[in-house]
């Protein structure tokens, strides 16, 4: 919200020597973030100029221009020639005179210059030209704008373009913070200034008359709030829509990022930016009958004020009259009765609208607007009546129109639920001392009214704070009131027992290991394709159930992924088409696996305001699919890049399965590989990953074709694990092994078993029948040839044995060894190959 400071100071007390940084200094106290700073970008000298000539020049190109002599006062060189190619202003008109040496916006330096033959001593100026507007047809008259300033006058404060606007964000629960009077309340409750509010009237001073018919129709309120709460008409005869707005006004509506687009409308938007409440004007001579406020039948359309055609939703709240829809509620006015130079009599509208409905509006037909942003926040339900007659007063005061009696207005009584604050919850939540007094004068001072109860005070808030449900928020004001600072900086003990679950734990340690090991982790959206979720959420490829979003960000990707393995693929392609080609990635994150034949999402939204039943909490998670976390990883191009000496070393799927073992070992589990088929990956290329028996993932190769798909230029190898699954089957605590100081001892053995029998396994059975004493046994050769029968092969294991209590002899090592080849043959039929 942009605030004028000549504006802002109409309504609080404000330094006279106060700075912009000291204004958003200010605010900053009261929790705002400040934004910017912004000013007409223009110095001078501008001056006050009088046309005492007008010489007319046709160009050869057949643009014709004016040679002028203008008076600028003795002051400022007395009579300039200019050059000037308008030709809205004739003889003795004053006019804007930019004089060497002034910078306009832009920046736009003037000098003077030859052209057109002569030497131009300076320009005259148009309203976009000294950045106050877009009218650039003609120059600037000062008597069309009521001015008859002395000739040789500073122009710079004659328009007010002395003055500069302080820019702070509003947060969405603080709706009453985009107008002038609710952020001069703020900047007094910052220095204490004195804080005037302009909506302060006699409510007998504010009534609308009656005699125009106002109905409000709603068949089909959103959770079960009518559309329109409050709606009040007044309504202003024979105004004069050709009537210049007053140079203060158009400073301060273009400060705060307004374009004058008139008279009537500027009124509209100015007390919009001062009060917060949206105001639309009609046509009144183009409206058939009373208004209507209804919601919008099936098929029915409406022709918006920006010239589109819109279809119309039945849940969009509108504007009608005897000829149909002539405004979206909240949003934007029609075509059909806006206001134009030909309007002589205006109908004024001020209303509360619902803000869910206002809200779902604007997104639905993606029209953003001053007014829509504040309903959608709430807008002061006392403030409607107050609005419109501001308006009225400022037609009838700018444009010559003539306040009557005719009006009309709806209302219902407005009830704001009071808050029971105990005596001493102040202090328990913040952490600071208040006495009574401070939190009594922090409330009262935000408009709250307060009452004494037993224990403590029973608190009602002001009617434009919606922000304020409870104790808690409360209690939030006085700290703000009374300064963020008073807050001690002390970090609270924290219960025992708390901290990082054991999976988080893991999840974070197994990331860790995976970037220690020269991997980088990249994050990406969860959205994918339901081909690419079958191809690598299933091992054969088929189809399987996928969660299809309602409302997706990427029409071509609405489906929430079953793999990390595409978000990989994804991120791989970019970075390879921009020249890195050597790549170890991994993510970790979840995944949605939703049940075959289940129906998962609800139309049933809770009401906001209050904290659903446990009964509805429980159908919403019910309503959720699962979604473990995974842990996927993507290799390709060189693990090692061509050096002196050395040429460079491709990735293979050894180094996959080593970054298998690395997040084993992190997981504190061991992990087994046991050849698979996978329809994403490489026949014969593939494995499968267990833990204790029980598969948790995959490692291989991608298929070739895969590969092609996703635009890798060479062989590329992915792993996948259930994360979730893998840290649950470890345990809660990873325990370290005593390292023994006792010698190894190493053999080797070489065994024959059929080619169908997995390594995994005959490893399984050597370690197992070795028994503790084994400490590692390692594959080191898969030899298939010569010297063995069909379909056989030889597996050779480096096995290293240690005891941690003596020094191993030969025969022991031995005596284990030959104790694991036994197991393995008679699982396997495995022969020692000699």
């Amino acid at each position: 919200m942009r605030v004028p400071i000549s504006w802002l100071r109409e309504y609080v007390d404000v330094a006279p020597d106060a700075t912009a940084e000291d204004v958003l200094a200010s605010f900053v106290s009261v929790g705002f973030e400040e934004e910017d700073v912004h000013r007409f970008e223009i110095s001078g000298p501008v001056v006050v100029g009088r046309v005492l000539s007008i010489e007319p020049e046709p160009q050869k190109n057949g643009k014709t221009i004016n040679w002028c002599q203008v008076d600028v006062g003795p002051e400022n060189g007395g009579v300039r020639g200019i050059v000037c190619g308008a030709h809205n202003f004739v003889v003795g008109d004053k006019v804007v005179v930019s004089l060497p040496g002034a910078v306009l916006p832009g920046p736009f330096p003037i000098s003077a210059r030859k052209t057109y033959g002569h030497v131009s001593d300076g320009m005259i100026a148009s309203a976009r030209e000294l950045g106050l507007g877009d009218e650039h047809d003609g120059i600037i008259v000062l008597s069309t704008l009521g001015l008859d300033p002395e000739v040789g006058a500073d122009a710079i404060a004659l328009l007010h373009l002395d003055d500069f606007a302080v820019d702070v964000n509003v947060t969405p629960d603080r709706g009453y913070a985009f107008s002038l009077r609710g952020l001069a309340r703020e900047y007094s409750h910052a220095t204490g200034g004195a804080f005037r509010d302009p909506a302060e009237r006699d409510f007998s001073q504010v009534q609308p008359g009656s005699g125009f018919e106002v109905r409000v129709d709603d068949q089909a309120p959103i959770r079960g709030a009518v559309g329109a709460s409050e709606f009040v008409v007044r309504v202003v005869r024979d105004v004069d829509p050709s009537r210049p707005t007053p140079p203060w006004m158009i400073a301060r509506l273009s400060l705060a990022g307004m374009r004058p687009l008139g008279v009537l409308i500027d009124i509209t938007n100015y007390v919009m930016l001062e009060l917060g409440n949206p105001i639309h004007g009609y046509d009144l001579d183009r409206l058939q009958g009373g208004i209507v406020v209804r919601r919008a039948a099936e098929g029915e359309r409406m022709t918006t004020l920006d010239g589109q055609e819109r279809a119309l939703h039945v849940e969009d709240l509108l504007i009608t009259d005897g000829s149909g829809p002539i405004g979206l509620a909240g949003v934007m006015g029609g075509g059909s009765t806006e206001m134009s130079d030909a309007t002589r009599n205006v109908l004024i509208e001020a209303a509360i609208f619902d803000p869910v409905t206002i809200a779902r509006t604007a997104r639905r037909h993606k029209l953003p607007s001053e007014a829509s942003k504040r309903f959608e926040r709430g807008v002061d339900p006392l403030i409607p009546f107050v609005a419109a007659r501001r308006v009225a007063d400022l037609m009838v005061e700018l444009a010559g129109g003539r306040l009557t009696d005719e009006g009309g207005a709806l209302y219902a009584e407005v009830e704001i639920p009071g808050i029971d604050l105990p005596r001493g919850f102040t202090q328990g939540v913040v952490g600071v001392d208040y006495t009574d007094a401070e939190i009594v004068s922090a409330l009262e001072m935000i408009g709250a009214e307060l009452a004494e109860s037993d224990g403590g005070w029973f608190v009602i808030p002001p009617s434009w704070r919606r922000d304020l449900t409870d104790k808690w928020t409360l209690v939030e004001e006085v700290a703000r009131i009374h300064g963020l600072d008073r807050i001690p900086s002390i970090l609270p003990t924290p219960p025992s027992g708390r901290g990082y679950t054991a999976l988080q734990v893991g999840r974070t340690r197994v990331a860790d290991a995976l970037a220690a090991a020269g991997f980088v982790e990249t994050p990406s959206f969860p959205f994918t394709t339901e081909e690419q979720n079958d191809l690598h959420g299933s091992a054969s490829g088929s189809h399987v159930p996928s969660i299809r979003l309602a409302n997706a960000l990427d029409g071509q990707a609405p489906f929430l992924r079953r793999s990390l393995v595409p978000g990989l693929l994804q991120t791989a392609h970019r970075n390879i088409s921009r020249g890195l080609v050597d790549l170890a990635l991994f993510e970790v994150g979840s995944v949605f696996t939703p049940a075959e034949g289940v129906a998962y999402g609800t139309d049933a939204v809770p009401p906001l305001g209050r904290r659903p039943s446990d009964e509805t909490l429980a159908e919403l998670d019910a309503s959720i699919p699962p979604q473990p976390r995974l842990v996927s990883a993507l290799l390709t191009g060189n693990i090692t890049p061509r050096q002196p000496g050395r040429a460079a070393e491709h990735v293979d799927l050894s180094d996959a399965l080593d970054a298998v073992r690395v997040i084993g070992v992190a997981a504190g589990v061991e992990i087994d590989v046991e050849q698979t088929q996978r329809a994403a990956l490489h026949p014969g290329r593939a494995g499968a990953l267990s833990v204790h028996g029980e598969q948790v993932g995959y490692v291989g190769e991608l298929h070739p074709r895969v590969s092609a798909d996703a635009d890798l230029p060479g062989r590329a190898y992915v792993l996948e694990l259930d994360l979730d699954r893998v840290l649950t089957l470890a345990g809660h605590r990873v325990v370290a092994e005593s390292l023994s100081t006792f010698p190894a001892a190493t053999q080797d053995v070489s065994l024959v078993v059929s080619v169908a029998v997995p390594a995994s396994e005959v490893r399984a059975a050597l370690v197992e029948g070795a028994g503790e004493l084994l400490e590692s046994a390692r594959l080191v050769d898969d030899y298939r040839g010569e010297g063995l029968g069909e379909g056989l092969k030889s597996l050779s294991f480096a096995l290293r044995f240690r005891a941690s209590d003596r020094t191993l002899t030969a025969a022991e090592a031995t005596e284990a060894k030959l104790a694991g080849v036994a197991v393995a043959a008679e699982r396997f039929d495995a022969t020692i190959r000699d």
